[in-house]
């Protein structure tokens, strides 16, 4: 009776903590609104698990901002960025509804600022950039999740709070 009560208790412990929140092969799409000192950036993107506990992605990101200090600027971002994640899961025995991840970013945005509706030349840049991130995710069921993720290195630095669908 012993045996087979430890063998339920490992198996059950089993399928609540080896489970990460994104399996090898399976996708997920995450889209929300970022905190920057550049406007409110809005992102969408995809995010695929190649390896257990490592998941690859891409997003796109879009924000405004004018400036007060100097009348009639505005500023346009467009970025693209790649990611990878560590999810730390299975190191830390987080149930499977959490999802704690970290990892880096490599950034290519396009900046263009207009003064009175025409584009200032010397000011419009192509930038790439390098990040570090560090997120958390709670699903409320097997599909959708609340994220919150900050970091730095690209269009949406400081941080950002939006949604993830398992698709």
């Amino acid at each position: 009776m012993k045996k087979i009560t430890l063998l339920v208790a490992l198996f059950t412990i089993g399928f609540t903590y080896a489970q990460s929140p994104l399996e090898e092969g399976a996708l997920q799409a995450n889209a929300g609104v970022g905190f920057s000192g550049w406007g409110v950036p809005i992102y969408a993107g995809l995010e695929y698990g190649v390896a257990p506990n490592i998941s690859v992605g891409g997003e796109l990101s879009y924000q405004t901002d004018t400036d007060n200090f100097i009348a009639g600027s505005k500023s346009t971002i467009f970025g693209i960025t790649g990611n990878g994640n560590y999810h730390f899961n299975e190191v830390f025995e987080i149930p499977s509804q959490w999802d704690l991840y970290a990892g880096a970013n490599l950034s290519y945005y396009s900046w263009s600022t207009k003064f009175n509706g025409s584009t200032v030349d010397g000011i419009d840049v192509d930038n790439f950039g390098i990040g570090l991130q560090v997120g958390g995710r709670y699903f409320f069921d097997d599909n959708f999740a609340i994220n919150l993720q900050v970091g730095g290195g690209n269009v949406v630095s400081g941080g950002r709070i939006g949604i993830t669908y398992k698709l």
